[in-house]
């Protein structure tokens, strides 16, 4: 079964509307839109459902960093991987995050509590893929001295999130307004970061998804070794001015951004709730 987007967004609008007093007001707050899809025929089986049902999530919530960014550690997961091409990895499914749960157990415990998300690695050579349940980007200085924001590509086992795709869409509007010489979708690995590392080209790595938005990591924990980033308890001005940029969006601060879809009805500010 399937369904018409457009009709779908004019729904959200109305949703939101009607439940405008649950959206909770000041910077950094929102109210959660999750569009959940789960198949709905009267049997267990596995086979391409003839019956589904679309619904929303939707949660107030707070700012994920109340106090300023916290930067995070990372494990870089030489043992489990979170996905492979020809996988579902590039899906946004339930099946995808569960695996992902005990690895972070396991490295907060290698860290004594330190590592709060694992870095996923690929393949013989460690290629980077994806932080969590984040995209990951990183900020290096070239050998050849330009500075490079870049990501892994979508090749199968990358999820193509839409704060990804907008973070490669303002970087690559004016790279040079938010720090960067150059944007790059390609594969890299943690052999070629430990080198940027050691020879200081390493500037910034952060991950990206919807409920961070950004979320600076502070060091990386690689074969028993530790990459400190340094940026150390802050972000970094990329993701500082990356983060900010979307925040604009997010709140229509941005007059020149489509991004946001405005509801047909305005909305005035919502009095607290208890």
């Amino acid at each position: 079964p399937t369904f018409d987007e457009f009709e779908f967004v004019e729904l959200l609008k109305r949703y939101v509307e009607v439940e405008q007093e649950w959206v909770p007001r000041g910077e950094g707050h929102s109210m959660y839109l999750r569009p959940t899809c789960i198949a709905t025929d009267p049997f267990l089986g596995v086979g391409v459902p003839q019956e589904a049902t679309l619904y929303v999530i939707a949660s107030p919530v707070g700012p994920y960093f109340p106090d300023g960014f916290k930067p995070i550690t990372v494990v870089a997961d030489t043992v489990n991987v979170r996905a492979w091409p020809g996988g579902a990895g590039d899906t946004k499914i339930g099946g995808n995050y569960a695996p992902t749960i005990k690895p972070v157990l396991d490295a907060a415990a290698q860290t004594d509590g330190r590592a709060q998300q694992v870095l996923f690695l690929f393949g013989d050579d460690h290629r980077v893929t994806e932080v969590g349940s984040m995209n990951v980007f990183v900020v290096l200085r070239t050998t050849s001295g330009q500075v490079e924001l870049v990501t892994a590509p979508l090749s199968g086992d990358i999820l193509p999130g839409v704060t990804r795709r907008s973070i490669l869409d303002l970087a690559r509007a004016d790279p040079a307004s938010v720090g960067v010489d150059v944007v790059s979708e390609r594969a890299f690995t943690m052999p070629e970061v430990v080198a940027a590392s050691n020879e200081g080209r390493l500037l910034e790595v952060f991950g990206a998804g919807t409920a961070a938005v950004v979320c600076p990591v502070r060091e990386v924990v690689y074969e028993g070794s530790s990459i400190d980033v340094p940026t150390g308890g802050d972000a970094g001005p990329v993701a500082s001015e990356l983060w900010r940029r979307l925040s604009d969006a997010h709140y229509g601060r941005d007059a020149s951004s489509d991004w946001a879809v405005p509801s047909s009805r305005s909305m005035p500010r919502c009095r607290p709730t208890a």
